[in-house]
């Protein structure tokens, strides 16, 4: 009896772990219709370079990942963004603290 109970939790637990991964495996975007998505969106961006933000829902300042990336790579470039941002935030505060200084 205890061994069954045993592994009947153990399923449960990997069904749980499963569902889990599963809806961080797809909440990537990077299926099917995502990709469709961002390549209609990354053409209209070359026909029309001036149109950048102008469309429903877009934030100012985002950038279209590349639908051929790979988890890591995209998680290199977050990280990156992340650090080049922190940089730039930075290296305005010193700006405008040597111009409070004058």
């Amino acid at each position: 009896m205890k061994a069954i109970f045993g592994v009947l939790s153990l399923l449960i637990v990997l069904a749980v772990i499963a569902s889990i991964a599963k809806k961080q495996l797809f909440g990537v975007g990077t299926g099917v219709a995502s990709r469709e998505a961002i390549a209609a969106s990354q053409a209209a961006q070359a026909a029309d370079p001036g149109r950048r933000g102008a469309g429903y829902g877009v934030l100012p300042g985002a950038t279209v990942a590349d639908p051929n990336a790979t988890v890591p790579q995209l998680s290199r470039d977050m990280q990156q963004r992340a650090v080049d941002n922190t940089t730039r935030a930075l290296q305005q505060g010193v700006e405008r603290s040597q111009r409070a200084e004058r």
